[in-house]
């Protein structure tokens, strides 16, 4: 496909190439010194360095920032505002997946504003206001799960809890948005897996939750089919650029789309990147077939709609039995047991899961000892 240009909800450049328009994006908004921030993953592969050393040839002073790994934490949000001031940026390009792109806005927002970053948790009774400069984001996926490239809130964990905190507000959409498909070719099975059910239970849970947002809901379900139509064509083909270029659309709008809310999975799952520092997407993939049986009572109609957008069928357990399928066919563990998680964590996972602010937008209430039963049942 020729690359496109959308405005929603902030100026998206969408397809294979855009990724060459980086370094007249900056220029156009008069940045010189850009700090480009990724993951350490990402920094040593042949296309990173060549997208910085393009950026060297247009006369751009860039200082790289590799010091995310694993689930953000505060600590890598630190060093990345120390490297932003030391280099004295202005602007950040930020390129990787969920990670990168979480940790790249909260340093957006800790280069001009005082304090501790999680003086600006979202819904903190006396938290700080956003409301000093926010330097000018370019963000760059490099994975097709979070579509945290169009969000406006980071999710960075405590070091030492490594409990989750929100940090939200509108000013942290990156203004411009290259996603360029390409940068997601040959990501190995496993995390492509992982990425895309982390994508697919977006646009699920946007879809169920709670609340009056037709806009959300056909967003929501469109990213539904794509996945449906293009998730274990990336899994065993991972050179497939249509499919990849499907899943990255539908990260996106599972992103846009869960500003309506989410649900009980991705209670689910936070508690489980805290307490096993599982992997969000793949915490996601596991506990999808429980929480939707759990919901099951309480949205069947909906889930009848989902079963219907897949292709499975016309019922509530014909979507569980499509998503049971699916996990199967790309690989998914199928219990929380063959990942590590122990019967002695239960009593931590629940502690957490029932503080986490997601399942409050669940369909049904669910209580400590759901929770304690959904844990169970997937062990």
């Amino acid at each position: 496909m020729k690359p496109v240009n959308f405005s929603f909800p902030t100026q998206i450049q969408f397809g294979p190439g855009v990724r060459a328009r980086l370094g007249d994006v900056l220029k156009t908004r008069g940045k010189a010194r850009p700090l480009v921030l990724t993951d350490q993953g990402v920094a040593g592969l042949p296309f990173f360095k060549s997208i910085v050393a393009d950026l060297d040839k247009a006369g751009l002073a860039t200082l790289v920032f590799s010091g995310v790994v694993g689930n953000p934490v505060k600590s890598q949000v630190t060093a990345g505002v120390a490297a932003f001031k030391t280099h004295n940026a202005d602007s950040l390009v930020v390129i990787g997946g969920g990670a990168a792109l979480d940790v790249g806005k909260a340093v957006a927002l800790m280069a001009h504003h005082p304090g501790d970053l999680f003086d600006y948790e979202d819904d903190k009774p006396d938290g700080l206001p956003v409301d000093r400069e926010i330097p000018f984001i370019v963000a760059m996926p490099t994975t097709s799960g979070t579509g945290s490239e169009v969000g406006r809130s980071a999710v960075i964990s405590d070091d030492a809890t490594h409990v989750k905190k929100i940090v939200f507000s509108p000013r942290l959409l990156a203004p411009v948005v290259l996603a360029d498909p390409e940068l997601t070719l040959g990501l190995p099975a496993g995390m492509t897996a992982a990425t895309g059910m982390d994508a697919l239970s977006h646009c699920v849970e946007a879809f169920l939750s709670k609340g009056f947002h037709p806009m959300c809901d056909g967003i929501a379900l469109e990213g539904v089919r794509l996945v449906s139509q293009s998730l274990v064509a990336c899994v065993k083909e991972p050179n497939d650029i249509e499919a990849r270029t499907n899943m990255m659309m539908a990260s996106m709008m599972g992103a846009v789309a869960f500003q309506k809310g989410l649900g009980v999975t991705h209670s689910l799952a936070h508690s489980l990147s805290a307490v096993c520092d599982l992997h969000h997407g793949l915490a996601n993939a596991i506990m999808l077939p429980a929480a939707m049986r759990f919901n099951k009572s309480a949205v069947a109609d909906r889930m009848a709609r989902l079963a219907a957008t897949v292709g499975a069928g016309t019922t509530a357990d014909a979507f569980v039995d499509w998503l049971v399928a699916l996990n199967a066919e790309i690989g998914t563990p199928k219990t929380l047991g063959a990942v590590g998680v122990q019967r002695g964590h239960l009593k931590a996972l629940v502690d957490i899961a029932v503080e986490d602010v997601c399942h409050g937008c669940n369909e049904k209430p669910v209580t400590r000892e759901d929770f304690e039963s959904l844990f169970a049942e997937a062990l």
